[in-house]
């Protein structure tokens, strides 16, 4: 499997399983000189979900996904949409 697919495919399955909304959910890539983003589109509700309390649970997401993109030499970002950051 490609390193990408992989990860966009591991980012879809955290997410769809800690929120409340999965049908307003996704993740949406991009590249952009080399380097990929990964933006996650959520609910308004659920966005506090995926955050968690001070970030944590986003940041731990974040930090497997680079974890694997490190393994592949791939440069990554993880990104809320809009509408979620302002939500949390």
């Amino acid at each position: 499997m490609e390193p990408v697919l992989a990860i966009r495919e591991y980012l879809e399955y955290v997410v769809l399983r800690l929120i409340l909304h999965p049908e307003e959910a996704g993740v949406s890539h991009e590249e952009k000189e080399g380097r990929h983003l990964f933006r996650i589109r959520l609910h308004p509700d659920d966005a506090g979900r995926v955050i968690g309390r001070n970030g944590r649970t986003i940041a731990a997401i974040r930090c497997l996904a680079l974890a694997s993109a490190e393994k592949h030499d791939l440069q990554i970002a993880v990104e809320l949409d809009e509408a979620a950051r302002d939500a949390g």
